[in-house]
């Protein structure tokens, strides 16, 4: 069975999450130290199309605005969202876009597999960032969890280098798994605004 089935666990309560979020949340923090829930948004907006681009094979070039260049006052940020989370889940649920090697915003080639695994902790991830920082409780299924943990267990030092994650949170190994993949990243799983 190819890896894209899991695109298909992350998408529902993904965009529930999505729906979730009310306009007067935008300014709220997260657990994501760097982000609020707006810098969090545009942050998916703007490295959205390399995500979906990566799935195609296609190198796409790094935008020419910032992160913070995404405009969120045009008030339907939110459906904007949703399709180009849309647009990430229908590349990476081909099952050809797991093989071979891919770009994932610069030259080196990676294996698909990997970057189609960083993906989908990525969504997951960032999705619990933006549902306990606007007061929701999503549930992802357990198989996708140990799917995420064993995925950012492949990279989190890698990642803590890269200044991606942060410094890991201790984390009980008889905690919920989300909770441990939550540690690795440098997130307090505990954490509530």
């Amino acid at each position: 069975m190819s890896d894209a089935r899991w695109v298909a666990r992350v998408a529902t309560p993904l965009m529930e999450i999505i729906l979730g979020i009310e306009p007067g949340q935008l300014d709220a923090p997260t657990p994501c130290e760097e982000y609020d829930v707006r810098g969090l948004v545009n942050h998916l907006l703007f490295w959205g199309p390399s995500l979906e681009g990566a799935a195609r094979k296609e190198a796409v070039p790094p935008p020419a605005a910032t992160e913070t260049d995404v405009n969120l006052t045009g008030g339907d940020w939110a459906t904007e969202l949703r399709v180009q989370v849309g647009r990430i889940l229908t590349a990476w649920s081909e099952p050809a876009a797991w093989e071979g090697t891919t770009h994932m915003g610069g030259p080196a080639e990676l294996p698909a597999s990997l970057v189609g695994g960083m993906v989908v902790g990525e969504l997951v991830v960032h999705g619990w960032d933006l549902a306990r920082a606007t007061g929701q409780n999503p549930v992802w299924d357990d198989d996708l969890v140990a799917y995420v943990h064993e995925e950012v267990a492949k990279t989190a030092e890698q990642g803590r280098e890269m200044g991606i994650y942060g410094p890991e949170v201790p984390v009980q190994v008889s905690a919920p798994m989300l909770d441990r993949v939550l540690g690795l990243t440098g997130r307090d799983p505990a954490w509530s605004r």
